[in-house]
């Protein structure tokens, strides 16, 4: 980059090599000292001992059989249904709403490079210009003349601001926990969809068996209309009956499309959350007749460890925010102290002008900066930048309330179910007997036929409960793995985003190796990845 001639260039090169040694001995100073707090992990201290209300004592190891040590990766597999096995891994692969997650991840991990970018000279500019000048001289004693040349420059500046007091340090571990954050929130995403698509998968399926159930007792009814009909139409049977049995045959058909509309409705929802347009999923084509409903008994879940809380990834992201407001504070902080700086110009200037001479020049230097009357910004900078931290850390310990809340309200619901299914298969037991009796009263006389119109309506109503029953319990349970967090696993670069995507990227933009290189997996304590920064 130097372009000199003729006996200064030995100069300037001399120089130069001077200040050249000079200024890699001041660079080695970098990052004397970092200013701001560190980061510490927010303690949640009632959640050592917490246990949901209806969980058993946990603590005794010796307890916990094979049985229910649950992998919570998979915890959809208990329900041995292949057809939903399937529906996750597709969602997993072609879901939008994740695609989107793990393209923030690769945005945050270029918000890093642009941080760690600040450690290094942050101006290295080369400029240079050519200019034609042309003077006309009038007036004056002088003949008249003119004067043309060219001027022509270039030069190479640099400038370095050194981290004497960790500011740039501290942007670099925000970033970094920023990018952590991008991950978590990426497996929070995973956890929400398979929570979300197995909600979706079995209330279709009770949507299915519940248009099952009114095909049959519309079929039930419909053989009492015709009795009616029938009784009526040869004089021994009064109108009122035949009316009545008419209402609740086209009453129980009048549920179907409604049904059917939910039906839709639900299969579209799956469609969605598989990344696919609108319309029949082929796999859900099943007959309710030929499904089987998985039988999970309640003890399965009784000593999963609920002090895994604090490893959900929504509350890893929130903890990884904090991390990353928590060195937002040293930034600021920095902005109290000098901004010491290098600097440097080597530079090279001339013109074709008769009888003038080529100037070659080398500038460099320390300089500093010091804002010393800035009228408290700098301090109430960081008491925003303080204030937003505790903020932070009050939405971590509201969130871990939440999700504490999330797995009792789940477990309880898991419990009172499954009591209530007990009762509910006796009542529907005990409503088929009624209409058994009730239709033998009725032929044999000994009865109206209201009681025949009141034991279907019975046995209908419970038939529907037993069914709703069903997947209630099953909810509860979906809501405890999602409440615990599970459903989650590290991915790659090649599964956050198709390679269809990558190229579509790369043709656009040069990503370099951002979207190949391996996505590294965040500490499960963010303190710990704080001080090995």
């Amino acid at each position: 980059m130097i372009f000199y001639t003729n006996g200064v260039t030995k100069t300037l090169v001399y120089i130069g090599a001077r200040y050249l040694t000079l200024f890699m001995g001041l660079s080695t100073l970098v990052a004397c000292t970092v200013v701001g707090p560190d980061y510490q992990e927010p303690v949640v201290d009632w959640l050592k001992e917490w246990q949901p209300s209806t969980y058993g004592d946990s603590s005794d190891s010796n307890k916990q059989s094979k049985k229910s040590q649950v992998d919570m990766q998979f915890w959809w597999q208990i329900f041995n249904d292949p057809i939903l096995n399937k529906l996750i891994i597709e969602a997993k692969q072609e879901n939008h709403s994740l695609r989107v997650a793990g393209l923030r991840i690769f945005e945050s991990r270029a918000r890093l490079g642009i941080a760690r970018s600040s450690l290094y000279p942050q101006l290295q500019q080369v400029n240079g210009s050519t200019s034609y000048v042309n003077n006309q001289f009038h007036g004056g004693n002088a003949p008249k003349s003119s004067q043309s040349f060219t001027n022509y420059q270039t030069g190479f500046n640099l400038g370095w601001e050194l981290d004497f007091w960790g500011r740039f340090q501290r942007g670099i571990e925000s970033a970094d926990a920023a990018y952590f954050a991008s991950v978590t929130n990426q497996q929070d995403i995973q956890v929400l969809l398979a929570a979300q698509l197995a909600d979706a998968y079995f209330f279709y399926r009770t949507t299915q068996a519940r248009i099952t159930i009114a095909h049959e007792n519309a079929n039930i009814q419909k053989r009492s209309y015709e009795i009616t009909t029938n009784v009526f139409e040869s004089g021994e049977g009064s109108e009122l009956d035949l009316q009545q049995a008419k209402t609740q045959y086209l009453a129980t058909l009048s549920t179907i499309p409604e049904l059917e509309i939910t039906l839709a409705q639900t299969r579209n929802a799956i469609a969605i959350l598989l990344g696919k347009q609108p319309g029949v999923l082929p796999q859900l084509e099943m007959s309710a007749s030929k499904y089987h409903w998985p039988v999970i008994s309640p003890k399965y879940f009784q000593y999963i460890p609920a002090n895994m809380l604090t490893r959900r990834p929504d509350i890893r992201t929130a903890a990884w925010q904090v991390a990353a407001q928590s060195a937002q504070i040293g930034v600021a902080e920095a902005e109290y102290y000098p901004a010491i700086s290098l600097f440097g110009t080597i530079g090279w200037s001339g013109s074709d002008l008769a009888g003038s001479s080529d100037v070659g020049s080398l500038i460099i230097g320390p300089s500093f900066t010091w804002n010393i009357l800035d009228y408290d910004r700098i301090e109430n900078n960081v008491r925003i930048q303080d204030s937003r931290l505790q903020q932070l850390m009050e939405q971590y310990q509201n969130l871990v309330l939440q999700a504490a809340k999330e797995v009792d309200d789940a477990s309880y619901s898991l419990l009172k179910t499954n009591e209530q299914k007990l009762l509910v298969d006796k009542s529907l037991s005990a409503s088929q007997r009624a209409l058994e009796l009730a239709n033998i009263r009725y032929r044999e006389g000994y009865s109206d036929f209201q009681r025949v119109l009141d034991a279907q309506r019975a046995m209908f109503t419970q038939a529907e409960r037993q069914l709703l029953n069903q997947g209630t319990y099953i909810a509860a349970i979906i809501s405890i793995y999602k409440s615990m967090g599970g459903g989650w696993t590290e991915m790659s670069s090649d599964q956050l985003i198709s390679t269809r995507v990558k190229e579509t990227m790369q043709a656009r933009t040069d990503w370099g190796d951002l979207l190949t290189v391996p996505v590294y997996a965040p500490a499960t304590d963010a303190s710990e990845a704080a001080q090995h920064e």
